[in-house]
């Protein structure tokens, strides 16, 4: 059972995962906004949701926004997330890499969103 600081933590950290996720829907629909913008929202709800369940477990983690990682220290903590999110691993360069580097890369901003949302419902389902 997580200590009531942990619960905090976990609570805050779902709630900054929902509000870059409505970021990214927002901006998704603006042709004006780019992937890199759109990528690193979705990433970070992804992150923050991560975070918040292995915060809810008292899995202990370092500073990172490697989602491949965070998913290793799940899994290595016991906890298994849905696969729609183990596979949402790709978003990884979004949150730094792709935002300033001047290559190519393309975002599938549906999927993306997709990955996001699905990262949330679980996280929340867990920290209820």
């Amino acid at each position: 059972m997580p200590s009531p600081e942990q619960s905090e933590y976990a609570a805050t950290l779902l709630r900054r995962a929902r509000s870059d996720a409505a970021a990214a829907h927002v901006l998704a629909g603006s042709p004006e906004a780019g992937d890199d913008v759109v990528g690193f929202h979705a990433q970070q709800a992804v992150e923050k949701s991560l975070k918040a369940v292995l915060v809810t477990h008292g899995t202990e983690f370092p500073r990172t926004h490697d989602l491949a990682f965070l998913l290793d220290v799940a899994a290595e903590a016991g906890i298994a997330p849905p696969e729609n999110v183990r596979d949402g691993a790709w978003l990884t360069p979004w949150a730094a890499q792709l935002r300033y580097d001047e290559g190519q890369a393309q975002l599938d901003r549906d999927v993306a969103l997709e990955v996001a949302d699905a990262a949330i419902d679980w996280a929340g389902s867990v920290i209820a």
